[in-house]
């Protein structure tokens, strides 16, 4: 089969297109003929481990998997004997950072993890961004215990996350302020967000209201910052680890001393998350945004693009494009 590779940590140009042999799926597995997956800051930190701390999950010294793409959509080929959920036909999306492959024309998947069937009015097109960014937000928004009614910051809210942050937030009824540069202002309305602010133009941090949760979704901001705008409870989360991995420690700190604090959720995929958001699609509540799309020959391209930091939600790449 066809895929993007990458058997070293570095950047883009350590991704190639060759062929593998076509994956069969075990007992509990499913093969998928993926037909669109995307090139997001998730494949793009494991591919240069810039954070060191990611060679603990993906190999120390070299990658254990060497194709990418930790979100597809695709059509079920193969079931493993186990496998009750799906048949060979059933279009399927989801995420799976932990043996990846969707930089391939062909993966397998557990049938209990992160995989759930297509909504029926979805291209794969459409179907293959919904899981990334909305993935994270939705972890980092249960983690923060914000409630109906409260306030909320989203800091980069035209990031694959911080997009599905907004219209998250919005859906569990909470007041949104978000943030993003001059241009998307109108765009970053249209999700839903109560309030909008551009960096560009207004220090968002200079205001009487107090929020419950501030969400830097790009990694750019600090604590420090944003302490000032926290309720007595409130909670700061980033994307990031901050300057000298001082969201970590902070986090640990702020568990002992309570009062305005970091938090910093460790991500944890789960089928009933992936099944939640098609609901979400489903009910027209949510939509990620798309900003460009690749085709699999094009992907260092892509990657190029994803790490100038400018993408408007999600950059897609097509695989089987053929496929209906």
């Amino acid at each position: 089969m066809k895929a993007a590779i990458h058997t070293k940590y570095g950047p883009p140009e350590v991704v190639s297109i060759g062929d593998l042999p076509k994956p069969e799926p075990k007992e509990d597995e499913i093969l998928v003929k993926v037909c669109a997956s995307t090139v997001n800051r998730t494949d793009a930190g494991f591919r240069s481990a810039e954070y060191f701390i990611s060679r603990f999950f993906s190999g120390l010294f070299r990658p254990h998997n060497p194709v990418l793409g930790c979100e597809f959509a695709g059509k079920v080929v193969k079931v493993g004997s186990l496998v009750t959920e799906f048949i060979p036909g059933d279009r399927v999306f989801g995420f799976n950072d932990q043996t990846w492959g969707g930089h391939g024309e062909f993966m397998v998947i557990k049938s209990g993890a992160g995989v759930t069937k297509m909504p029926d009015h979805l291209t794969y097109e459409e179907a293959a961004p919904i899981s990334e960014g909305a993935h994270y937000a939705l972890g980092n928004i249960v983690a923060s215990g914000i409630k109906k009614g409260q306030q909320a910051v989203v800091y980069g809210a035209t990031g694959a996350i911080g997009s599905a942050a907004v219209q998250l937030l919005k859906y569990f009824g909470v007041e949104v302020t978000a943030v993003c540069n001059s241009k998307n202002v109108g765009l970053v309305k249209s999700l839903g967000a109560d309030a909008v602010i551009s960096y560009e133009t207004e220090d968002y941090t200079i205001t009487k209201k107090k929020f419950k949760l501030v969400f830097d979704a790009v990694g750019k901001s600090s604590f420090g910052a944003c302490k000032k705008i926290l309720s007595d409870d409130g909670v700061y989360i980033s994307t990031e680890l901050g300057q000298n991995g001082e969201n970590i420690w902070r986090a640990i700190l702020g568990k002992i001393f309570g009062g305005k604090r970091i938090l910093f959720p460790l991500p944890e995929t789960k089928k009933s998350d992936i099944v939640f958001l098609k609901q979400l699609v489903e009910e027209k509540k949510f939509k990620p945004l798309v900003d460009r799309t690749y085709v699999l020959d094009d992907i260092v391209e892509a990657y190029r693009y994803v790490e100038t930091g400018q993408k408007i939600g999600n950059v897609v790449l097509l695989m089987n494009a053929s496929e209906k």
